[in-house]
């Protein structure tokens, strides 16, 4: 069936379409239904029972798979290469699980998981699943005092950890962090497991801490625990807007269902396929397509220890690809502008054979026209961008490899995916036109496998996403869809500013600016203005050997979005930087960059990748007269 054919199968009967699909994981009991009008926001498969760990590893084993790798462990940064099969990682979660079960943990106990990208990471999940335990990974080497809001919130009984991450040129020692955070938390865990790396041991506190390896060494293996279809899988923390964190839950039964559907249509994977996510345990793509999308799909799943430039080079992407057969490649269009930023002419590319791969999906933020445009020329493949969030858990918009290849249009992520009834809706909550910038909302029902609630926060989940449009989830991002039915998602909806009434989105002067030859990435937030209200202002990063003569980019950006936009957008100004401020997974830190154009307090993002660029920035800016006054 072509999208528009399943598309209207699920608007027809989107009951029926789920329980289609629901038939293609395995129950212990099927649901007597789809969907469940209860919670806030309404549940999916409440009433079957399965587990998450059998539908990703033992079944597979089972269908005499057995011998297929399901991980392979690719690490430039330790210079090591692993692969486990099926049979090998069921028999480590299975120990694990049995040596936590001996310890206490059991059905809808809490584990946090802090750990970096190794196999362990993800054999600490499946563990949890199996027992039924919910698991809440946070990124390794987060601040000891955003860990302990997430001990307090989440009250684990135990934190599963590695004794240190290591980054180019530095390692870092997470076990000090986690002491730091259990004495600064008022939940104290019972026990805390450790990995030892050889990087860097830690040292162990006794009674608390217990080494991987000894710890599970004797434990009878476990079985897969029976759960409810709506027994959460796990907790992910968010930023929310006011500094505490969000926890986002994630159903077992939807959650499975989900990304099974998606691997297949969206992703064009199969069993046997290997698939690429090249992103972190910590973030939702971690939960969804390194652990349990690929392996629930039985396809192998690459775990990437590294960076996408200066592990050791720009072709480190390249090499992963060549060297393990990757069929789909996931990353964020961050990671594609630096390799673009240190390897302008793809040079590195052309020593690498990359006849394994269909395409390249870009997600995590928005993907500008000139990257798109740079990996489309350079890979001579199919590059798909897909919009979601870590709410939603899998794709909202995206072009359907698996079923066909929509005509792509530069700047939109294609089109909506069955499940999704997406609006644009004015600031009273009334659908706009095509082609109208507004509030992008979904209809309630959600689908299946995204969050049904927040973790002990049912009345902040309503007022977050609920309450501002009656009747819809609102996103937080702004966009418009056009008139073939093309999303098009231009900002979050605080970086829509507005200039002398003007509401303009910074994304498509962001467009604009990325098409100048010498800009190698670039951001534009709103500035307070007396007479306007808001200004746009420009942040440059120039490519390598891009000229000195920075007052004549500047210049040139300046009359390119005139000229592109027109003079409403009254865009005066752009600032040369080194780096643009981020988060871990590739975020650019718009808002925190503007309450420093405007001389505002604020607070520096826990998630941020590098904090020491703020001061970098600020120096920037007062250089150009910021703050004004």
């Amino acid at each position: 069936m072509a999208y528009r054919d399943v598309y209207a199968d699920w608007q027809a009967d989107p009951e029926s379409f789920w329980l289609r699909e629901a038939e293609k994981i395995d129950w212990i009991r099927m649901p007597s239904k789809a969907f469940f009008d209860q919670g806030p926001a309404g549940e999916w498969f409440a009433d079957g029972i399965l587990n998450a760990c059998w539908n990703a590893v033992d079944r597979h084993v089972e269908a005499g798979r057995g011998e297929q790798v399901a991980i392979i462990h690719d690490s430039p940064i330790t210079g090591t290469h692993q692969t486990l099969t099926y049979s090998e990682l069921l028999q480590n979660v299975a120990r694990l699980a049995g040596a936590l079960r001996e310890r206490g943990i059991a059905k809808g106990d809490r584990v946090i998981i802090y750990m970096p990208m190794v196999p362990e990471a993800l054999t600490a999940m499946l563990a949890c699943a199996r027992l039924g335990a919910i698991h809440s990974v946070v990124f390794g080497g987060f601040a000891a005092q955003e860990l302990a809001v997430r001990i307090d919130d989440a009250t684990p009984k135990a934190i599963i950890a590695a004794s240190c991450g290591i980054e180019p040129g530095r390692i870092i020692a997470y076990k000090p962090l986690i002491d730091k955070a259990i004495e600064l938390a008022r939940h104290k865990p019972e026990f805390c497991v450790i990995l030892q790396r050889e990087q860097q041991p830690a040292e162990m506190i006794k009674g608390r801490d217990l080494d991987w390896n000894g710890f599970q060494q004797d434990a009878t293996p476990a079985e897969c625990v029976p759960v409810e279809g709506n027994h959460p899988s796990y907790v992910l923390y968010t930023s929310g807007t006011t500094g505490q964190p969000k926890g986002v839950v994630r159903d077992s039964g939807g959650h499975l269902v989900a990304l099974n559907w998606t691997m297949k249509n969206i992703y064009g994977i199969d069993a046997g396929d290997v698939f690429w996510a090249a992103s972190d345990v910590g973030w939702v793509v971690g939960h969804s397509y390194i652990c349990y999308g690929p392996l629930v799909a039985g396809a192998t799943t690459v775990v990437f220890e590294g960076k996408p430039v200066g592990t050791p080079d720009p072709a480190a992407f390249w090499r992963v690809i060549q060297n393990n057969k990757v069929k789909s490649f996931f990353t964020a269009p961050t990671a594609i502008r630096a390799v673009k930023r240190e390897d302008p002419k793809a040079e590195l590319l052309a020593e690498y054979d990359l006849s394994s791969l269909q395409a390249l999906f870009l997600a995590g933020e928005r993907a500008d026209g000139d990257t798109l445009i740079w990996a489309e020329e350079a890979l001579k493949l199919p590059v798909i961008d897909h919009w979601w969030q870590t709410e939603t858990g899998w794709p909202v918009a995206a072009n359907p490899l698996g079923l066909e290849l929509l005509p792509m249009k530069k700047g939109s992520p294609t089109v909506i995916m069955p499940g999704y009834d997406v609006q644009v809706l004015d600031e009273g909550g009334q659908p706009v036109g095509p082609g109208t910038l507004g509030a992008v909302a979904i209809r309630l029902p959600l689908p299946p496998g995204t969050l049904p609630t927040l973790w002990n926060a049912e009345d902040r989940f309503r007022r977050a996403y609920l309450q501002h449009f009656p009747g819809f989830y609102e996103t937080g991002d702004a966009g418009y869809v056009d008139e073939d039915g093309y999303l098009y998602i231009m900002a979050r909806t605080d970086d829509v500013i507005n200039v002398a009434g003007h509401r303009l989105s910074t994304g498509a002067m962001e467009d604009v600016l990325s098409h100048h030859p010498a800009v190698a990435e670039c951001a534009v937030i709103g500035v307070a203005d007396d007479l306007k209200g808001q200004m746009p202002l420009g942040f440059l990063c120039l490519k390598k050997g891009a000229n000195d003569n920075h007052d004549s980019i500047v210049r040139e950006v300046v009359a390119m979005v005139r000229d592109q936009i027109g003079p409403v957008a009254a865009f005066k100004t752009a600032c040369v930087v080194d780096r643009l401020p981020k988060t871990r997974s590739g975020k650019i830190l718009r808002a925190t960059m503007a309450k420093i154009a405007d001389g505002e307090e604020f607070k520096v993002p826990a998630t941020i990748d590098d904090p020491a660029i703020l001061d970098e920035i600020a120096v920037v800016l007062r250089q150009a007269g910021y703050p004004r006054g």
